[in-house]
């Protein structure tokens, strides 16, 4: 699915729509939703069927109506809930909400319009808010829905932003979908089956990303890695026949005064090895490259947004095989770092294989910041569920960045504790 932006300050009605997206306030008419704009048989239409309780605004809430009304004939109203609660990620969601269905109705040119209500709401543009949830809520993954014989056709939207107050940009609406694309990458690279996303294929996908956005990008491979002493991933790989790598994607800016290395995880598959896991949700067990998933599609995002910072993205990625030269419980490594590790549990390979990627990183780079990312744990999602990260940090003035921006963004952070007891 393809969604693309185009910008106006004319009126809705200077061409024909096939839907409109209406976010309304819980327990208002259309003025108070800042609607104002909306042609006037439209706006009667709409503001009955919200006085009749056909729709009510309700967060979460969505009614698709037919408006009566030739330019503009559907409507899909979607509630924001009560004006005092509404903010950034309430908005978002909603917006997620037309997205989906919008992809029901197969609509291809759609409209939305963007309100002094709503923007006053929010602490970043709601332009770009609304466009973020539009795209992520529009996103499919159906490639394996289709025969291979069957030539695949690209559907698009066009999202047409009315903006008669002016109170966006073009500009603003494209970094909306520029974030939003690098999480709809993600989630393609997350929601690929591991027979054909391999550590091979990541590290294709992070070449073409250094390519399109001109970065550097090298690929270690395993008679590299044996130099550099990384047993510890390189002990994880054995048992699969397919060869581990370690990509670095370095980007760099010219004012750039501090290195930010982020590493993400990138198990392809993770049977648990010899310590096998059970049968039961193992299918699931291709989402453990999400942490590389993530950086790669952080990536897309910063070689277009061009941060002033130098940022280095390294991902170890292997498979977690049973094979017949696989790890053991008891065998004994040395990590890139020179210490000697213990194998107790060969389904504990996340943090070996980060282990040898956050040596080399800070060895090689001497970063300023180092953030890792990882699905590590189920313990995680035991502890705080499916609604936020966990995280761990010895920074409270980064992490306070990283929680500062996962808020703005809905992508919630929590931090537990570090105690030295831990250690």
């Amino acid at each position: 699915m393809e969604l693309k932006i185009e910008y106006s300050n004319d009126s809705l009605t200077s061409e024909k729509l096939e839907a409109l997206v209406v976010f309304v306030v819980e327990d208002s008419d259309l003025s108070g939703s800042g609607l104002r704009s909306l042609p006037g048989d439209l706006k009667k239409n709409l503001n009955a069927s919200i006085k009749l309780k056909v729709f009510t605004g309700k967060k979460d809430k969505s009614q698709h109506l037919f408006s009566g009304y030739a330019k503009i004939p559907q409507i899909l109203a979607v509630g924001l809930g009560k004006k005092d609660e509404l903010d950034a990620e309430t908005l978002r969601r909603a917006a997620g909400k037309a997205g989906k269905m919008l992809t029901l109705l197969k609509a291809r040119k759609v409209g939305f319009v963007v309100t002094s209500l709503i923007q006053n709401a929010v602490e970043v543009d709601a332009g770009q808010v609304l466009v973020e949830g539009l795209t992520l809520g529009a996103y499919e993954f159906n490639t394996y829905k289709k025969s291979q014989n069957e030539k695949q056709n690209s559907r698009s939207i066009t999202i047409k932003c009315c903006d008669p107050e002016k109170l966006t940009s073009l500009k603003v609406l494209k970094k909306g979908k520029i974030r939003a694309d690098g999480t709809n990458l993600a989630r393609t690279l997350g929601n690929t089956p591991a027979n054909d996303l391999k550590p091979k294929d990541l590290a294709t996908e992070a070449k073409r990303i250094a390519v399109k956005y001109k970065m550097e990008c090298t690929v270690l491979e395993e008679k590299d890695m044996k130099k550099l002493g990384m047993e510890m991933l390189l002990g994880v790989s054995r048992g699969s026949r397919e060869p581990a790598k370690l990509i670095i994607l370095e980007y760099a800016h010219q004012q750039a005064k501090q290195t930010v290395a982020i590493v993400g995880k990138g198990v392809t598959f993770d049977s648990g090895g010899i310590s096998l896991k059970p049968g039961k949700n193992m299918d699931e067990m291709k989402f453990d490259m999400c942490g590389a998933a993530a950086v790669l599609g952080a990536m897309k995002v910063i070689g277009q947004v061009n941060p002033k910072l130098n940022i280095i993205a390294v991902i170890p990625t292997t498979e977690n095989m049973p094979g017949g030269d696989a790890q053991r419980p008891g065998d004994i490594v040395t990590a890139h770092n020179g210490k000697r590790v213990e194998i107790l549990n060969t389904d504990a390979e996340g943090r070996l294989i980060l282990g040898d990627a956050l040596s080399y990183v800070v060895k090689e780079y001497k970063p300023d910041a180092v953030i890792d990312l990882a699905t590590l744990t189920g313990a995680c999602v035991a502890a705080l569920g499916h609604l936020t990260t966990g995280a761990v940090s010895n920074n409270d003035a980064l992490m306070e960045q990283v929680r500062r921006a996962g808020d703005i963004s809905g992508d919630r952070v929590w931090q537990f504790p570090s105690f030295p007891e831990y250690g």
